[in-house]
């Protein structure tokens, strides 16, 4: 059977397709990348209601002149067309469904070849075009098309797209018409391109950055670059704006009359491009101070408007400086995202991130991994952030296959490689804000990367090179590592001033003398991350350690709706998706929809620009000024003396100049000293730094950081603070539900409690394990012969405790329960005395724990569990606040007196897991929704250390471990109260170091003392 002349065509075309989006090359058509600018040429945004169409692949894709519009206007097919948004991508606007993986490609790694099973998208766009567009040169800028795309234009094609996080812009001069203009954009998912875009995030084709018309008048600018240094030892900035005009005529560093440069503030009126000017006493651009000036540039037919910056970024003995003084990166890593719309941010979304960030002390950010949207920088000129800008390329999915035939060493992807650095350095090369430009990210190595930072030294030799993926660091300016340890980071620290290896090759020495960056470190996901402290030591400690970025900024969960129709998050695997990485993409210190997590506030304190240490014995203060640049008087300091009922006397606090990199002391007054008529049992005395008049980014008397002393106790033995009522205390009675202590009720068959304090409760059972966090499920990679601590848990039986009672006596007025309680299939349990007696407060108890057995794993936590049968309102207590904690997280919470309803005492983690653990408390009250309260004493508390850890939660440990999404939580009506006296680290082991040792919980003996309190007490 002979095929039709037709089916021919359409076999050749389909073939040309698919060794198209084969090609490892750059692609075609587009003209060469330039600086984004703001430009009074006329311009015309296509972005808006579009007609699309999706195949299932290259081989299906019709072929039946849709690029000239037909097919969308009236033809046979046009039923297979529909609106879409653009910018947008097709598989979140109802064109099949989103994938997410962290490494594995999701198709065979069989380069440069993409799969078979390859959607293809096809837009159309009918527009007119203003007489403005006709009367000049105009060009389509293309700003984002992931992955490959196909541009024709009434038919003509103007070129093809690789790279999908770069601009590409087409000369439409030729063809573009008055009306009926018809623009045609066939977009591939995956392509070749695609082996070099692995990068941590949701597959999500489509076009989803602007669409633009822009006229290019005969003797515009078609390109200016920035050159503004400064010079820290007078204070002076030297300006350069070289300027190539759409003519051909460029003016590199020679004079240039046709273009000329106006900055009146700066003393520039009319100079010729490619002057340098040096300004005396130029204020400079820094992180914390980013002055811009504004700088135009001006031919007979365009207008460039510019922000500059001053600033000079350079390296000495291993330090990393900008204007010759040493800078800290206090940083995240961000991913462009938003909850509904995928990579497609808004600028509006974009500042109220960045505002965010700066609110909680972050004052860096890598784009990671991929230049961000063109007008982000601008915000990070305006709002200051240190930002390492990087290129779109990672091509992580080759570690698996051992980095077999890796891109990054293959001659043919070379020029892919340039032309992706290339975009991305011409086309944000006039941000003060961008001080590295980073190569790409986990690359492997190879020669291309050489390549590509080899040009970019050439091109830019004002900034700083970085790349993570070569230790060796030959070809770079600064070390950076990811998800090195503690240890490994103090080994780091220290070998710079360590005398080298006498065989130590030259690389080696290059290497030693650079500074070293945690380009990625912490991985915040879930309940974390745990160990902040720690390497926070080194990087206040270390000139050489730089400092990092915490992976990462936001949680890249996608919004659905439910079959109920509620809004629910998902990750990877809900779409069906037969490669992924489940909730890996869930690991931001904010949710998808910007709600912080508790680690935001941790990493705030951490890295606050100011540390404060208070001593109330002596009424002294210390403060170190860990800004980079600027003095602290634009900070108010506030004191406040705090007992367990709140603040009892505050005032604001002298404090003398501190310039940058300063420590100093200042005096608290005499009554911020604690008297014994004050009353309260502990106390403490806070400094806050707070902002003396608003910023762009915070009001007038924002928290930037504070310090507290040691909580001190009063005589313990001193008579508690008298109360309006005391019970009558009577000894144990036999009644015929139980043992009655008062108004508790003891089962004399279990010697567990059923009414506590005239509350019906079920328990207390002994815990030894909590609902898994994200870092117990996974590996840390400094026990990599181990498995998850959650298996470990479960495989020791923590989870599933049994009691076993060894007897229940009376001792006086004292009930005495002792009970074994211990896992099925093992030889290990926990002794327990349980002691129960009455007092004029309430019902007391005291416990002891003791392992039996040898335990071979470290337990989650050690204490009591106890459920209501009413849901909770809120929590009010007197510990640490106001957030929660664990062994190694909680940085961001003082002593004091604090309360949070119910939704404050957890965290909504988009996978169910323990959260919400309050520590240090001496007493709190637990106030249910009918009205009773269950009020909790620590005994022989002198300092949080000592005291209890309460955690609230309406479901229990088994409901959260069991959920995969928060919606699969029913709602509750039940409490379940745990106090606890020992509880783990949370670790980040997801992604790095597991739980340090410090913060393990090894089987040992404990006490526990409480009492709880009546009410009417």
């Amino acid at each position: 059977m002979t095929e039709s002349p037709d089916h021919e065509t359409s076999l050749s075309s389909a073939d040309a397709l698919v060794a198209e989006l084969s090609d490892p090359g750059p692609g075609r058509g587009s003209l060469a990348p330039r600086a984004h600018l703001q430009s009074d040429a006329p311009k015309r945004s296509l972005d808006g209601e579009w007609m699309f169409r999706r195949s299932l692949s290259a081989r299906t894709a019709p072929q039946d002149g849709w690029i000239h519009g037909a097919a969308a206007s009236g033809d046979a097919s046009s039923s297979a067309w529909s609106p879409i948004t653009v910018p947008g991508h097709w598989n979140l606007q109802g064109h099949g469904s989103p994938a997410y993986s962290n490494v594995d490609f999701p198709f065979p790694v069989d380069p440069p070849y993409p799969p078979d099973a390859n959607p293809i998208g096809d837009y159309l766009l009918v527009f007119d075009a203003e007489p403005q567009f006709l009367v000049s040169p105009s060009i389509l800028r293309f700003d984002g098309i992931e992955s490959a795309a196909t541009i024709w234009l009434n038919g003509a094609e103007l070129g093809t797209t690789r790279g999908s996080r770069l601009t590409h812009e087409f000369d439409a001069s030729a063809v573009l018409r008055a009306t009926g203009n018809v623009l045609a954009v066939r977009v591939a998912q995956f392509s070749a391109a695609s082996y070099i875009e692995d990068q941590d995030m949701w597959w999500l084709p489509g076009i989803f950055r602007s669409v633009t018309l822009e006229a290019r008048p005969a003797g515009g600018i078609r390109d200016a670059q920035v050159h503004a240094s400064f010079d820290a030892a007078d204070g002076s900035g030297r300006l350069r704006v070289d300027v190539s005009l759409e003519s051909g005529a460029e003016a590199p560093i020679a004079p240039n009359t046709d273009a000329l440069v106006w900055a009146p503030a700066l003393g520039i009126h009319g100079s010729p491009a490619g002057v340098e000017h040096v300004i005396a006493g130029v204020e400079p651009w820094t992180a914390e101070t980013p002055t811009l000036h504004e700088v135009v540039v001006k031919t007979a037919s365009e207008t460039v408007t510019l922000r500059v910056g001053f600033r000079s970024v350079s390296t000495r003995d291993a330090v990393l400086l900008v204007n010759d003084a040493p800078i800290t990166l206090r940083g995240v890593n961000r991913h462009e995202h938003d909850p509904e719309r995928g990579r497609v941010v808004s600028l509006e979304a974009a500042r109220r991130e960045l505002l965010l960030m700066k609110a909680h002390n972050i004052n860096a950010i890598r784009t990671s991994h991929y230049p961000p949207h063109p007008d982000f920088l601008d915000l990070a000129d305006e709002l200051g952030f240190w930002v390492i800008l990087e290129n779109d390329l990672e091509s992580h999915g080759f570690e698996p296959v051992g980095w077999r035939e890796n891109p990054s060493d293959v001659d043919q992807w070379r020029e892919a490689y340039l032309d992706r650095m290339q975009r991305t350095v011409e086309r944000d090369k006039n941000h003060p804000s961008v001080i590295m430009w980073s190569l790409g990210n986990e690359a492997g190595t190879g020669a291309n990367l050489e390549a590509i930072a080899e040009w970019t030294h050439r091109r830019d030799s004002s900034r700083l090179v970085h790349y993570e993926g070569d230790w060796s660091s030959t070809y770079v300016d600064v070390y950076s590592r990811m998800y090195a340890s503690v240890a490994e980071v103090e080994a780091i620290a220290l070998e710079h001033d360590a005398p080298a290896p006498p065989d130590a090759s030259p690389e080696e020495l290059h290497r030693r003398g650079l500074p070293f960056v945690l380009c990625e470190y912490a991985h915040a996901m879930g309940n974390g991350p745990g160990g902040l402290t720690e390497y926070q030591r080194l990087i206040d400690e270390s000139p050489r350690v730089a400092g990092g970025f915490i992976w990462e900024w936001v949680e890249h969960g996608l919004a659905v709706r439910g079959p109920d129709g509620r809004r629910v998050i998902r990750y990877g695997g809900d779409f069906g998706e037969a490669v992924h990485d489940g909730n890996f993409v869930i690991d931001g210190l904010v949710s998808a929809d910007r709600e912080p997590r508790p680690g935001l506030a941790d990493f705030a304190q951490l890295t606050a620009p100011v540390k404060i240490e208070v001593d109330a014995d002596d009424l002294t203060v210390t403060i170190g000024n860990r800004y980079d640049t600027v003095a602290l008087d634009h900070l108010e300091f506030r004191w406040q003396l705090e007992t367990e009922d709140g603040v009892l006397r505050s005032g604001t606090l002298d404090v003398p100049p501190a310039p940058a990199h300063s420590r100093i002391a200042a005096a608290l007054p005499p009554e911020a000293r604690f008297a014994s008529v004050d009353g309260g049992r502990m106390h403490a005395v806070t400094v806050l730094a707070m902002l003396r008049q608003a910023t762009s980014w915070a009001p007038a008397g924002h928290v930037v950081t504070w310090g507290q002393s040691a909580v001190q106790s009063v005589d313990l033995d001193a008579p508690a603070p008298t109360r309006e009522a005391s019970l009558a205390v009577n000894p144990p009675a036999v009644a015929a539900d139980g043992i009655a202590l008062g108004t508790s009720l003891i089962d004399p068959a279990t010697g567990r409690l059923l009414r506590l304090n005239g509350v019906a409760v079920s328990g207390p059972a002994v815990g030894v394990w909590r609902a898994p966090v994200d870092n117990d499920r996974d590996v840390g990679w400094d026990e990599p012969e181990l498995p998850p601590l959650a298996d470990r848990w479960r495989d020791a039986g923590l989870d599933r405790l049994v009691p076993r009672v060894r007897g229940i006596r009376l001792d006086g007025d004292t009930i005495v329960v002792d009970t074994r309680w211990a896992p099925p299939m093992r030889d290990v349990g926990i002794d327990t005395s349980f002691r129960w007696h009455q007092t004029a407060e309430g019902l007391q108890l005291d416990a002891s724990f003791e392992p039996v057995g040898p335990w071979l794993v470290d337990w989650a936590r050690l204490g009591i569990d106890l459920t209501f049968d009413e849901p909770t309102s809120r929590l009010d207590w007197v510990g640490l606040g106001p957030g929660a904690g664990y062994a190694d997280t909680g940085q961001a919470n003082r002593w004091g007196h604090w309360s949070a309803g119910l939704d404050q005492l957890r965290t909504a983690h988009v996978r169910p897991q323990e959260s919400g653990a309050r520590r240090g408390v001496s007493e709190a009250q637990l106030h249910l929704v009918d009205g009773n309260v269950i009020e909790v004493r620590a005994h022989d508390a002198e300092t949080p250390e000592q005291a209890l850890i309460v955690t609230v939660s309406p479901w229990s440990r088994q409901q959260l471990d069991a959920a995969l999404h928060a919606d699969e939580l029913a709602p509750s009506t039940r409490t379940h109260l745990s106090i606890d006296v020992l509880q783990n680290g949370v670790g980040t082991a997801t992604c790095g170091p597991g739980i340090l040792p410090a913060y393990r919980v090894a089987p040992q003996s404990a006490r526990l003392s409480v009492t709880f309190v009546a009410q009417g007490v």
